[in-house]
């Protein structure tokens, strides 16, 4: 089997997409974890406030990411461990924010990657009530983990991937997503720019809605 890509998870300080506090990393080669990663992020300047509802998600305060590494300084490590792989998140469209608006955050280029969202290869693979990260990881035999542990689920996100290839028989990730009928998405500098900016003129139209009606 020649499936390699790495697995990633982000969980965030707050409601923006660029206070990334953590991130978990997974490599598999051949349809087999090889090597694993993991590790806080102090968030970019106006995007580190801890919210008091993510803190009780994942368990992160602001305490535990003084002495972290900022967004700036450790998106080489993250860049080194992916390598030119494909990204797999469940999710992936919340991940990929979080990477690319990050990037835009710090005044970073956003590298370029192509991506597979293990959320829609889990609803195309198996029958179930939810395809909750824990459901689907359960679904593909992956059980007991610290959900929302920034590694432990790209690690379960991993295992989604590798067992949806060995049900759908595929050895490539362009193979499973053609047999699951997904589509690989890819994330850019220019495309980053592009939401920063939609989202920009998105609440500079509200703002003056309001002010018309005050």
């Amino acid at each position: 089997m020649s499936l390699d890509f790495t697995a990633i998870d982000f969980e965030t300080a707050n409601s923006s997409s660029a206070s990334a506090c953590s991130v978990g990393l997974v490599k598999v080669r051949g349809g087999r974890v090889v090597d694993r990663a993991g590790w806080l992020i102090r968030p970019p300047l106006g995007h580190d406030e801890f919210s008091e509802w993510n803190t009780r998600i994942h368990g992160i305060r602001a305490s535990d990411v003084i002495a972290a590494l900022g967004w700036a300084d450790q998106l080489d490590d993250l860049v080194a461990f992916a390598e030119d792989d494909h990204l797999v998140a469940h999710n992936a469209q919340f991940d990929m924010g979080v990477l690319s608006a990050a990037c835009i955050a710090s005044g970073l280029m956003c590298p370029e990657y192509s991506y597979l969202c293990s959320l829609q290869v889990a609803r195309k693979t198996y029958h179930l009530d939810s395809y909750r990260l824990p459901v689907a990881a359960m679904a593909a035999g992956f059980e007991d983990f610290a959900h929302h542990d920034a590694l432990a689920d790209a690690e379960a996100c991993a295992a989604i991937v590798i067992h949806a290839a060995k049900r759908h028989e595929v050895e490539t990730m362009s193979h499973l997503a053609d047999a699951a009928g997904v589509t690989i998405g890819t994330i850019s500098h220019e495309a980053a720019l592009a939401k920063v900016r939609a989202r920009a003129e998105k609440q500079e139209r509200a703002l003056n809605r309001a002010m018309a009606l005050s």
